[in-house]
């Protein structure tokens, strides 16, 4: 029913466990494909994708025109949209699997839906980052890609799929999406703290609102990528 589309580039400190997180969903029937789009690793990311069953196809890397040639290449009637660096908690296959029932049966509109935002981090900080992400995605409903992003195929091609973009693919497709037809789901979605503890939390959290607010000026993508790191 789920065809999974991962964006890989040299992902391997966080794709095992990942993947690996997807397992009792696939084992249920809920999962039916998972897509790597590589975007040129040297890792061994490409060795891990292989070993986990994975599909793995190859594009020039860029989020936004990765997510676009994985979902491009699904098979089935739902997509979910995951970072390589996000792990999915315990239990949200069978959140996600009831939202995707209800929409089908007609239960509720047609919509897309998200996961609550974690950071694999202990202390203050990080959960003053969870909570200001909280607020931003259930009060401004404007939640970033590392939430995932599950949605029908069918809403996905009405929208236009994601547009090939380097950076901010997720905040344009949650626009597009619109307030009413995103719904941020209980289960969390444990994302890697790396940049923050590698930049500092402060720095880290003033750069992401540098480059959201350079987006809604219309600064190009690229000039924002850059800025980003």
């Amino acid at each position: 029913m789920i065809s999974v589309v991962i964006p890989t580039l040299n992902a391997e400190s966080g794709l095992a466990a990942c993947l690996s997180a997807l397992v009792p969903a696939t084992v249920d029937g809920l999962i039916r494909e998972v897509i790597i789009v590589d975007g040129g690793s040297t890792d061994r990311t490409l060795k891990i994708a292989d070993q986990a069953g994975a599909k793995v196809i190859t594009s020039r890397p860029g989020r936004g025109s990765q997510l676009r040639a994985g979902a491009q290449a699904a098979r089935f009637g739902w997509l979910l949209f995951l970072h390589a660096d996000t792990v999915l908690e315990p239990g949200w296959e069978r959140e996600l699997g009831a939202f995707v029932e209800r929409v089908e049966i007609g239960q509720r509109p047609e919509a897309a839906a998200v996961f609550r935002f974690a950071l694999d981090d202990i202390g203050f900080l990080p959960r003053v980052v969870e909570w200001g992400v909280a607020v931003r995605s259930t009060v401004m409903r404007l939640p970033y890609g590392d939430q995932g992003l599950a949605m029908p195929r069918r809403l996905y091609d009405r929208l236009g799929g994601f547009r090939d973009m380097p950076l901010m693919e997720d905040v344009d497709m949650i626009r597009r999406l619109g307030r009413s037809r995103t719904i941020v789901l209980r289960s969390g979605a444990v994302t890697s703290a790396i940049r923050y503890r590698r930049d500092g939390y402060v720095p880290r959290v003033a750069r992401n609102l540098t480059c959201l607010t350079l987006y809604y000026l219309r600064v190009p993508p690229q000039v924002i990528a850059r800025i980003y790191g």
